[in-house]
């Protein structure tokens, strides 16, 4: 079916074309560009993510110096100054919202995979990561005084390691306000480093009938009201009933609370635990919090392998679109690898794709010739050193 279509044109039919159309008429451009349609755009950042470009004039000498331009579906004339112009001047919420169309996507083709805790609960993990800016070009991205930076925070689904819900916002604002943008769903598990203690807003995930695992700080001010046996063995250093016992902590979380202690074999380090979730097994509790580090993987991944730490316009929004356009790429690798069923990594995925843009091939074919070839090389390598 996809014989003699582009590689590049494979993965970017990933995205439905009507919902495309959908997201433009959400933020239309007060003044559209003429020689670049917000798909033009949209194409050309996408190639730029794909095959690690550096920079406006790079992208406009690759695709300017291809006759593969109207087969990639760019229609536009993809020139230095059009796109500038419309990284700053097209809304980026519209990739934003092409990137929560590709997110349900992309859960829809991870739902039956494994978060590898055994349980019928959905668990999210919740962190932010900063990425850096110069303060010179980046006025508007306040952070400290002598540096910019912009923050990135993400709700992921531990299944598929699928980013759910993400917020862009200046570096300067704490982690926790976050979770006043959040959505909790009834019945899930939302696991968060120590950054995110703020009682009161944790007890409205109680309120909405959801769980949460966080890390306890040092200075929490507490009672015991019951300790349970524990198996030391396992690394388990106590599971007890507390409640908070300083007026703001009693005034913000009135409600018990679950304390569990922990060694952490691998670290050297011992980790207090605090949960609303009386039932789960505490050791279970315990394997929550370490599968929360998928997340520190995820924001890893993109940092690496796409174009977020290097921008190609200085403005808020040019930076902005870069950054979604970023997340829409990830999610575009990780909805190929479940549909063409390639059962690779995303990064080797990445890399294939980044050299095979122009390849006229179906794309589980190439994954195929590919797969041969190294397995090729290995068992060739194999032979030379027995014949030694």
């Amino acid at each position: 079916m996809n014989e003699g279509r582009l590689i590049f044109t494979q993965v970017s039919d990933l995205l439905d074309r009507k919902q495309f159309e959908r997201c433009i008429n959400l933020h239309p451009m007060p003044r559209a560009s003429r020689g670049m349609s917000a798909r033009d755009q949209f194409l050309a950042m996408l190639f730029a993510q794909l095959t690690f470009r550096e920079s406006l004039r790079d992208i406009e000498a690759c695709l300017r110096g291809t006759t593969h331009l109207h087969a990639m579906g760019i229609r536009g004339n993809i020139t230095r100054t059009n796109l500038a112009y419309a990284n700053k001047h097209r809304d980026w919420r519209v990739y934003e919202a092409l990137a929560h169309v590709l997110i349900r996507k992309a859960r829809r083709l991870h739902a039956d995979d494994s978060n590898g805790l055994d349980l019928d609960e959905i668990v999210y993990a919740v962190d932010a990561s900063t990425i850096d800016l110069c303060l010179s070009m980046f006025p508007w991205a306040n952070f400290k005084t002598t540096k910019a930076a912009i923050k990135l925070h993400t709700q992921i689904d531990l299944v598929g390691s699928i980013p759910v819900f993400i917020s862009l916002t200046e570096g300067a604002l704490h982690d926790v306000n976050f979770l006043d943008e959040m959505f909790f769903e009834a019945g899930s598990i939302y696991v968060f480093d120590r950054g995110y203690l703020d009682f009161a807003r944790l007890y409205r995930i109680v309120e909405a009938g959801a769980s949460f695992v966080i890390r306890s700080k040092k200075n929490t001010i507490f009672s015991v009201h019951e300790s349970r046996p524990v198996d030391k063995s396992t690394g388990l250093r106590c599971d007890q009933s507390i409640r908070l016992s300083s007026a703001k902590g009693m005034k913000s979380y009135p409600e018990k609370l679950r304390r569990i202690g922990y060694f952490d074999e691998e670290t050297g380090k011992r980790l207090t635990f605090l949960t609303n979730n009386f039932a789960l097994p505490a050791l279970t509790v315990a394997a929550i919090y370490k599968n929360r580090w998928k997340i520190e993987l995820f924001f890893k991944w993109i940092k690496q392998n796409l174009r977020i730490k290097v921008f190609y316009g200085t403005s808020e929004n040019a930076v902005y679109s870069q950054i979604w356009i970023a997340i829409c790429a990830y999610l575009m690798v990780a909805c190929l690898n479940k549909a063409y069923g390639l059962d690779e990594s995303l990064s080797r995925i990445l890399q294939i794709l980044s050299v095979n843009v122009f390849q006229k091939v179906p794309v589980n074919e190439l994954f195929t010739t590919c797969k041969s070839e190294k397995s090729g090389k290995s068992d060739s390598n194999q032979l030379m050193l027995n014949g030694f």
